[in-house]
């Protein structure tokens, strides 16, 4: 892997889980350009608890200890 990962499993799971769940709403209840915009920065979110990465917590300088990998 090219990075290290930086958020730990619990908050991977509630990642995908409200990502995927605002995508949905969105898309269903916004519509048009808002839904669209709203839809594509929850799927960010989406995918950063996929790969387990998220670039906002690394330039803070987020870094996990041992047990929470």
């Amino acid at each position: 892997m090219f990075y290290v990962k930086n958020v730990p499993t619990w908050e991977r799971a509630l990642r995908v889980i409200v990502g995927l769940a605002v995508v949905a709403w969105a898309v269903l209840a916004l519509g048009g350009l808002w839904g669209t915009v709203v839809a594509l920065s929850a799927a960010g979110i989406v995918l950063s608890g996929l790969f387990g990465f998220c670039p906002a917590c690394a330039m803070v300088g987020r870094k996990l200890d041992k047990a929470n990998r």
